[in-house]
């Protein structure tokens, strides 16, 4: 993989070089301050992803990935700031992450996890879980399936609260928002968490469960989701939300307008 990183401050482009090298092993890396003298390397040399600071010296990130777009229709674009004002700049001209500094290992991994297909599978999570337009999961891209539609309904709860454990009262008090609480409906709440649980366990993903005593949640470190990204303020995560979150689940609507309340504050 070839990348191109451009910023005018040397601290910031060390750490960023810093940081690129842990997630990608095999990598021709390529720094600069000026972004004069990266067009120049730009114009004959094969560049991948561009991670670009938008204020370098005389000429502006948004200046500079228009003319590199010009000399390579098909690089991806990662700007890297401080300042988060120039999102809506950024998401016009269709790039492909937006980071904020400082930046971490798991932000620049996650960015080039959208931008650029080839990540090395060390370095990629087996689980992707999709909430715009319904929920799904994935397992190494293949559609995990669920006998009962409840175990899915309760994943995809256990997914919208984002790492916060619930217990089983509240779990049923979503899933079943009409009935009595009681032996049965509790009984019948654990069948449906067995049935979980047996499906993740199939598809070598149990651990992305955390049960304890009367509570249960997902451990978030062990997949990634689109809702999530959207909340990180990731570009295509929000060129993407089309006001679409888990419609399939009328508990949802909340978290919906949250998201709806988040996006017209960045944009």
């Amino acid at each position: 993989m070839k990348i191109l990183a451009v910023d005018d401050e040397i601290p910031a482009l060390k750490d960023l070089e810093r940081v690129i090298r842990e997630v990608v092993e095999e990598v021709e890396l390529t720094m600069h301050t000026s972004a004069q003298a990266a067009l120049d390397y730009a114009l004959y040399n094969k560049v991948d992803i561009a991670f670009l600071d938008i204020e370098i010296g005389s000429m502006s990130g948004l200046v500079l990935a228009k003319k590199l777009k010009d000399i390579q229709p098909q690089v991806k674009i990662i700007f890297v700031t401080g300042y988060s004002q120039y999102a809506v700049d950024a998401f016009v001209l269709h790039v492909s992450g937006y980071l904020l500094k400082p930046v971490d290992t798991e932000a620049v991994r996650r960015e080039l996890s959208f931008a650029y297909d080839q990540i090395p599978e060390k370095n990629r999570k087996r689980v992707r879980i999709q909430t715009f337009g319904g929920f799904d999961i994935f397992v190494d891209e293949e559609l995990l399936t669920f006998k009962r539609s409840k175990a899915k309904e309760l994943l995809a709860y256990l997914v919208d609260r984002r790492g916060i454990s619930i217990t089983t009262r509240q779990a049923c008090d979503v899933l079943w928002e009409d009935s009595v609480y009681d032996t049965a409906r509790k009984n019948y709440f654990q069948i449906v968490l067995m049935e979980l649980r047996a499906t993740l366990r199939k598809a070598g993903i149990e651990d992305i469960l955390q049960k304890k005593h009367n509570s249960l949640a997902v451990d978030t470190s062990k997949f990634t989701c689109d809702s999530y990204d959207f909340l990180q303020g990731d570009a295509k995560a929000v060129n993407t939300y089309r006001c679409d979150y888990m419609i399939c689940y009328s508990w949802a609507e909340f978290s919906m307008g949250m998201m709806e309340d988040y996006r017209r504050e960045i944009l």
